[in-house]
């Protein structure tokens, strides 16, 4: 097969990582988990492959004669635990493969419209699925997310690891080729040369200061290039997201819509209008987000979300409910969900691998991804006892972190809109001396305006 070079590389980059972030997307479980098909199911432990594999001699030998109950955790958590590797990963790669300071944004932004069109797409499917009274009812809409894994799964066996990964590790040859089919130039092109200088001077001015990660410095960091900061920003920035009330308000639609007082059906079809409304406020994203700046869009989107559930919190909370109320109800979390696709999906997966350093990238993804998936699960799991027990008070906590989300991204998080990920080192460095000789040979293009800009944020409090 001919190597992959330039455009074409690009588009199958984009395809497969869409497909990877459409398929974590894809929540089904939602919307048919409370069919009567699935729940005379769930305790079918030995149906399917899995039975007839646990049913085999050697098998139970091997583990020791497993239960079904024993089994089955360990497929649910291997699920889960793809969804994580995804959610780490394509961020991050799609970052690093990204040329220009001018790509970047666009493209984790573009990724994010397939995981929250994942999200509509699933909703649709069930609204669809639920008409039926048997087994297809939930079978189809499950299995169907199988064919987009091995899809992006075939295509990433074509794609190369990032440049930066190479030149992290010693292989410097290989960097030189893959950014050599990036540019789709030769290896001795000024472009291809001057990224490549760009990356290993960044990567020497790192190794002078983060040889190794202090724990400590994730609390009191003492680091010169702020690595500790770095990672905590990232960490906290999807720990609030999750917050805000956005698996909440997808994952218990129907609930939400039916204790607003509406019917089964018509919460079903809201649930799935919603989610398709949430996907439509990502499209957005795109082509605006190097105009805007990540800062702006946060704090923007943050004070819509606030003021949207206000309205929602007061309408639902009302002693007298009234059919306008319900309606103004509605409207509100429909509006708050389309504020936050635009502006809390793609700038939060694109904003914690883009601030760390090349070094420790992968722990800001993964730091990321952690506070993701953490707050996920404690905002899932206390969402639906907190709706059950309190009903609309569950929603306060929500409309705080949205108030918080806005002093935090103005105190704690710099823009870095134009800057390339080896720029973006300078914009967290402490001013000294020393290592403003190394940031000017990291980059001429710095200009004293960023210098002016960085030092106004070591003002702010960390």
């Amino acid at each position: 097969m001919k190597e992959l070079r330039g455009k074409a590389l690009y588009r199958l980059m984009r395809f497969c990582c869409c497909l990877a972030f459409g398929l974590y997307g894809y929540a089904t479980h939602s919307g048919i988990s409370s069919l009567s098909s699935i729940i005379s199911t769930k305790n079918r432990y030995d149906a399917g492959v899995l039975g007839g594999v646990q049913e085999t001699r050697p098998f139970r030998e091997a583990l020791g004669n497993p239960t079904g109950p024993y089994i089955i955790p360990m497929v649910a958590s291997s699920y889960t635990l793809a969804a994580t590797f995804i959610s780490c990963a394509v961020p991050t790669y799609m970052a690093e493969m990204s040329l220009t300071e001018k790509e970047r944004g666009p493209e984790v932004a573009f990724q994010c419209i397939f995981l929250v069109s994942g999200c509509a797409f699933a909703y649709w499917v069930d609204f669809g699925f639920t008409r039926l009274d048997n087994q297809i009812s939930w079978r189809v809409p499950i299995g169907f997310q199988a064919g987009l894994a091995a899809v992006s799964g075939v295509g990433m066996f074509l794609l190369p690891d990032t440049p930066r990964w190479y030149y992290l590790r010693g292989h410097l040859e290989e960097g030189d080729k893959i950014l050599s089919r990036l540019y789709d130039r030769p290896v001795l092109d000024s472009d291809v040369q001057t990224t490549r200088e760009s990356i290993l001077k960044s990567l020497e001015l790192e190794s002078e200061e983060t040889k190794t990660l202090n724990p400590i410095d994730l609390f009191w960091d003492r680091t010169n290039l702020r690595v500790g900061r770095r990672l905590r920003i990232a960490f906290l920035m999807l720990s609030i997201q999750q917050m805000m009330g956005i698996n909440v308000a997808v994952y218990y639609s129907v609930t939400i819509f039916s204790q607003i007082g509406l019917s089964s059906t018509l919460s079903q079809l809201l649930a799935a209008v919603m989610n398709t409304i949430f996907a439509i406020g990502s499209l957005f994203l795109p082509s605006t987000i190097e105009i805007f700046g990540r800062r702006n869009i946060l704090m923007f989107s943050a004070g819509g979300l606030t003021i949207c559930l206000s309205i929602f919190v007061a309408m639902i909370g009302s002693q007298d409910p009234t059919l306008a109320k319900q309606w103004v109800a509605v409207a509100a979390i429909i509006v708050s969900n389309l504020m936050f696709g635009y502006g809390w999906i793609g700038v939060c997966w694109l904003y914690g691998p883009e601030i760390a350093s090349l070094q420790f990238r992968h722990i800001g993804g993964a730091a990321s991804s952690f506070g993701e998936w953490l707050f996920c699960f404690i905002t899932a799991f206390a969402g639906g006892i907190g709706l059950e027990k309190v009903g609309w008070k569950l929603w306060l906590w929500c409309l705080l972190s949205c108030a918080v989300a806005m002093p935090f991204v103005y105190f704690m998080c710099p823009e870095t809109t134009g800057k390339t990920l080896e720029e973006i080192d300078l914009l967290f460095q402490k001013a000294n001396e020393s290592h403003h000789n190394n940031a000017d040979s990291l980059d001429a293009r710095s200009s004293e305006k960023d210098e002016v800009h960085y030092v106004h944020q070591e003002t702010t409090p960390v």
